[in-house]
């Protein structure tokens, strides 16, 4: 009999336990959706590319504008030297700006062709590399310009570079 007493009490208390398990609510921690975290994602690789295209555009529009002035600079050296007036010192100082000109317009043909790489590389930036798709090229048309002493239309090439760029911009922030 006391067995069966010992038996019946632990059967209850087995029993009452179970059934208060069952009412305990459960709670998940919510984590974050992968579409959430993709969508951020996303969002803040177009802000770096957007933000890389502007550092572009900036750099140009400040080359574009000093090269106006270095251009009537060297012209007007070209100019005395053709006339034989100009010193031999004027003539070193007219060739090491034409080479660092020259040195400039390749270094930022070289930074646009990255920038290319890095979008057409890049998931999330491919949308808009069609559109970017070229700058580089503009540059290296700049660049063979300035190789031929036309730096007036090397800088109206930089320009439709700059150009290309803006609309790049345009488009990534819609």
């Amino acid at each position: 009999m006391r067995l069966i007493a010992i038996a019946v009490l632990t059967t209850i208390f087995v029993i009452s336990g179970n059934a208060l398990g069952q009412t305990r609510r459960r709670s998940t921690s919510s984590k974050p959706s992968t579409a959430t975290a993709a969508a951020q994602k996303t969002a803040q690789v177009r802000t770096q590319g957007a933000t890389r295209v502007a550092e572009q555009i900036k750099l140009l529009t400040k080359f574009t504008y000093l090269l106006g002035g270095i251009n009537s600079g060297i012209a007007a050296a070209d100019e005395e030297i053709r006339r034989n007036q100009a010193t031999p010192q004027q003539v070193q100082t007219n060739q090491q700006s034409k080479a660092r000109v020259k040195q400039s317009i390749e270094s930022f043909r070289e930074g646009l062709d990255k920038l290319e790489i890095d979008f057409r590389a890049t998931p999330e930036l491919q949308p808009f590399y069609i559109k970017l798709a070229g700058v580089a090229a503009g540059a290296a048309t700049a660049e063979e310009q300035a190789t031929a002493n036309q730096f007036d239309a090397a800088g109206r090439s930089l320009l439709n570079v700059i150009n290309r760029l803006a609309d790049v911009l345009v488009i990534m922030r819609q």
